[in-house]
């Protein structure tokens, strides 16, 4: 196993690494809106806190030699399910056309009062 790194994300705040790379797949850990420098993101609105999210997530995978296209499975919990279409939106328009596997959970509340957290498996080819 090849634990990926890297410093345009957040850092783990807790025992765990931002991706594990294993044979030809890798392991995305779930992604908060936190900034890469560690600024929290509480107070900014739910397609802000996805942006950021998705961006961590997105910037680790570029990290390990990635793109959105090798993106296979993505999970996302969300803080309310009326906070699904918005997220819907800035997910299609951060992967364009590539449609991995998807499934958006909808849980009462999230670390920190944060509104939604993202976590991938993708293809590793480099």
């Amino acid at each position: 196993m090849t634990i990926i790194q890297t410093s345009n994300a957040a850092k783990p705040a807790g025992h765990y690494s931002q991706a594990i790379r294993h044979g030809d797949t890798l392991y995305i850990s779930g992604q908060l809106p936190v900034s890469p420098d560690g600024r929290h993101n509480l107070s900014a609105p739910f397609a802000d806190q996805a942006d950021i999210a998705l961006g961590n997530l997105l910037e680790i995978l570029k990290a390990a030699g990635g793109t959105p296209d090798d993106l296979v499975k993505v999970t996302v919990y969300v803080a309310g399910v009326e906070h699904w279409p918005a997220f819907d939106r800035v997910y299609a328009a951060a992967l364009g056309d590539h449609r991995p596997a998807r499934a958006v959970v909808p849980v009462p509340e999230l670390h920190h009062g944060y509104l939604v957290e993202i976590e991938a498996v993708a293809r590793y080819l480099a």
